[in-house]
C-alpha cells in the first residue's frame, strides 16, 4: 500500500501537534509527514508526549514502519514559536505542498492530505492564490476544481469559494453551477461509491426568491442550471430554500447540498460536525483531503487541539485511494 503524503501546514499552528495526537490515538493508514523532524521531536518533548520520530529520506520507508512516526525531513529555516507565524518559513510550507503533489503524481504516494496553512504569512512571501484549493488546481494544471466538505452528518459544496458575498453573487453563472454539479456527481460516484448521487441546490435568495419577488437570481441562474443538470441525467433538485435545507428530514433526501456562496453551506456543516468535517478537492487528477479547520494559533503549543478532523481526513483519503486502485 502506498502511504499518504501529509503536509506540515503552518508550523506555528496546530498542524504538527494534531498529527502527533492522531498518531498517538493509533490505527491510522500508512502515511508520512513532510516536516522538520527535529522541530517535531522538540514539540513532542515539550508536550510530554512519547512519540518516536523517524526521519526518512524516501516515502517508501514509511510503508510497514511500526511504532514510529515517519517524517520526510525538510529542515525549517527559522525556529518555530507556537502561535507566532514567521514568514521565513513560508517557502518551506509551500514546498511541502509541492512535494506532496509531486510524490503522488509520480506514484510514490497515494494521496495528498494537507494541514492548515496561514494565508496571510504566505501572501507576504509571494503566494498568489486565495488558498490551498486554487494552488492545487494550478499545480495540477486544471481550470476548475470543487471544494467539498464531507462529514457523516452532511456533505456540502459551495459553488463560489473564497470571494466576498457581493462578488460571489455578481459573478454567479449557469455555466459555473452546471460545471460544479458535474464534477460533484462524478466525484461522489468515483470516490464515495454512490451509484446515483442526489444533488440539492440551494437558492441564492430567501425562500429561493419567492418567484422573483426577492430577486431574480434563482429564476434566471439557479433554475436553468438545475434543468441543465437534469437533462444530463444527474439527479439534481432546486432551487431550494436554504433555511429549510439542513434539518434532519431534509438531509435524508439528498447526498450533497450545493450552496451558491461559501457561508451558505459551510456554516451548517461546521455547526453539525465541527470536529469531524473533511475538506476534499474534487476535479484534481489526484486525491486531496484536509481537516476542515484552520491553524488555531490560540491553541498552538498547548496540546489541547483535537485531531478528529485530521484523523477523518487521513482515513477518507485512504478509502478514496483504495477505490481508485492507488492504495
Amino acid at each position: 500500500m502506498l502511504p499518504l503524503a501529509l503536509t506540515m501546514g503552518e508550523p506555528a499552528g496546530i498542524g504538527g501537534e494534531i498529527a502527533l495526537a492522531a498518531w498517538l490515538k493509533g490505527e491510522l493508514p500508512p502515511f508520512f509527514l513532510i516536516d522538520d523532524a527535529n522541530r517535531l521531536e522538540q514539540l513532542a518533548a515539550r508536550l510530554g508526549w512519547s512519540v518516536p520520530i523517524r526521519a526518512i529520506a524516501e516515502p517508501e520507508e514509511a510503508v510497514g514502519l511500526v511504532g514510529m512516526f515517519p517524517v520526510l525531513h525538510r529542515p525549517l529555516p527559522a525556529p518555530v514559536v507556537p502561535g507566532k507565524p514567521d514568514t521565513a518559513n513560508s517557502l518551506a510550507v509551500i514546498a511541502a505542498i509541492e512535494t506532496a503533489v509531486e510524490l503522488v503524481r509520480s506514484g510514490r504516494a497515494s494521496a495528498v492530505v494537507t494541514n492548515p496553512i496561514h494565508k496571510e504569512s504566505l501572501y507576504r512571501a509571494g503566494f498568489q492564490f486565495p488558498g490551498h484549493t486554487e494552488f492545487l488546481a494550478e499545480l495540477a494544471g486544471v481550470a476548475r476544481v470543487v471544494m467539498l466538505i464531507a462529514s457523516p452528518a452532511l456533505t456540502v459544496v459551495p459553488v463560489t469559494i473564497h470571494q466576498s458575498l457581493k462578488d460571489a453573487i455578481a459573478g454567479l453563472t449557469i455555466e459555473d453551477i452546471v460545471a460544479t454539479g458535474r464534477i460533484v456527481e462524478q466525484g461522489l460516484r468515483r470516490d464515495f461509491g454512490i451509484a446515483r448521487p442526489r444533488l440539492a441546490l440551494a437558492g441564492v435568495n430567501p425562500h429561493a426568491g419567492e418567484g422573483g419577488a426577492l430577486g431574480r437570481e434563482d429564476l434566471d441562474i439557479v433554475a436553468p442550471a438545475v434543468a441543465a443538470l437534469q437533462r444530463a441525467g444527474i439527479a439534481a433538485m432546486g432551487p431550494l430554500a436554504a433555511d429549510t435545507l439542513f434539518h434532519a428530514e431534509a438531509r435524508a433526501t439528498y447526498d450533497v447540498a450545493l450552496g451558491m456562496y461559501h457561508d451558505q453551506v459551510l456554516i451548517p456543516v461546521k455547526t453539525l460536525d465541527f470536529h469531524g468535517g473533511v475538506n476534499v478537492t474534487l476535479g484534481l487528477p489526484f486525491i486531496r483531503t484536509s481537516p476542515d479547520h484552520g491553524t488555531a494559533f490560540g491553541l498552538a503549543g498547548t496540546g489541547t487541539a483535537r485531531p478528529d478532523s485530521l484523523i477523518a481526513a487521513l482515513h477518507l483519503a485512504a478509502r478514496m485511494a483504495e477505490r481508485r486502485g492507488h492504495g
